[in-house]
C-alpha cells in the first residue's frame, strides 16, 4: 500500500491534462473520449449489471494463476465481495465503456474476465464487435457467463482457460485485435510475455489497455519496458492504466493524464 502511495503522489506531480497536450492525436482522445461528460444510457446497464452482483451473498472457490489477491486471504469468496473490491470501478467502466466507443474495435480481446464487469463495457461499448474474454477461474468464468447473457451482452465468446496456454496456442500472427484489455496476471514476467507474444498482432489502430500498471513495483518495470519499446508510438499513463498506440505516423511520445 505505501508503495501505491508513494507512486501516485508521483503521478501527481507528472499528469497533466488537456490543456497541456499538444499532440492532435492524444488532445482528441482526451476531450472527446476521457473527459467526455454526456450522460450514456449504456451507463444504467452497467450500473444495473455491477448492483445485481453486489447483492449475491453466494460463495465461489476462486482458482488464481495470476500474481494473486491483495484484498482476499482465502479462496473462498464473496461473489459481491469480489464484485466491490476486485473488479473494474464503476467510473473507470464508464471510460471504458466510452474509448471502446471512441475507437470503436471490431475485435476485442480481454485477458481476465473475473465476473465480467469490465466485458460488459467492452460489449456495450461497440455492439458490432467480436469479443473474445479469458478467464482461468472455472466459476468465476460461470458466474461471468450467467450475468453476461442477462444482460444481453451477445456478442462476447468467453473461454475458460489459462492465459499463456491459450495464447501461445494460437496461430497469433493470423489475428487482428484491434483492441486488447490486458487485465490478468498482474506480474512482470506475465504482462511482458502477452505483450511480446501479441507484437504481431498490432496494425495501425490498435489500442491497447494495461490495468494496474503502479499495482507494484515489478509491474511499474514491466510498465516502463513497454513504453520504451520501438514499436509503440504513443503511451498514456493514467496511473490505473496505461495505454499504448503503435501509430506509424506519430512520433514517439509519452504522457501522464489526470483522469
Amino acid at each position: 500500500m505505501l508503495f501505491q502511495i508513494k507512486s501516485y503522489l508521483k503521478f501527481l506531480w507528472h499528469s497533466k491534462n488537456e490543456h497541456a497536450v499538444h499532440s492532435p492525436f492524444v488532445f482528441n482522445l482526451l476531450t472527446k473520449c476521457f473527459y467526455e461528460k454526456k450522460f450514456k444510457s449504456e451507463y444504467i446497464v452497467l450500473k444495473n449489471y455491477r448492483n445485481e452482483l453486489l447483492q449475491n451473498k453466494n460463495t465461489i472457490e476462486v482458482t488464481d494463476f495470476g500474481a494473486g489477491s491483495h484484498v482476499f486471504k482465502s479462496d473462498t469468496r464473496q461473489i459481491s465481495k469480489i464484485a466491490k473490491t476486485a473488479g473494474i470501478s464503476p467510473k473507470r467502466a464508464e471510460l471504458l465503456f466510452r474509448t471502446t466507443n471512441y475507437f470503436q474495435p471490431d475485435t476485442i480481446l480481454e485477458i481476465g474476465t473475473s465476473l465480467g464487469l469490465a466485458t460488459s463495457a467492452l460489449s456495450l461499448g461497440n455492439p458490432k464487435a467480436s469479443v473474445v474474454t479469458l478467464e482461468g477461474c472455472p466459476e468465476t468464468a460461470s458466474i461471468a457467463k450467467i450475468q453476461l447473457q442477462k444482460f444481453n451482452c451477445n456478442n462476447i465468446n468467453l473461454i475458460k482457460t489459462e492465459f499463456n496456454i491459450h495464447l501461445n496456442s494460437l496461430k497469433i500472427k493470423t489475428l487482428n485485435f484491434k483492441l486488447i484489455f490486458f487485465d490478468g496476471n498482474h506480474s512482470k514476467k506475465a504482462t511482458l510475455e502477452y505483450f511480446e507474444l501479441l507484437l504481431p498482432t498490432i496494425t495501425n489502430e490498435t489500442v491497447w489497455i494495461f490495468d494496474d500498471i503502479h499495482r507494484s513495483k515489478e509491474m511499474e518495470e514491466a510498465w516502463e519496458m513497454i513504453i520504451k519499446h520501438p514499436k509503440v508510438t504513443v503511451s498514456i499513463d493514467t496511473f490505473q492504466w496505461g495505454m499504448v498506440f503503435f501509430r506509424y505516423e506519430q512520433p514517439k511520445q509519452h504522457f501522464t493524464i489526470r483522469v
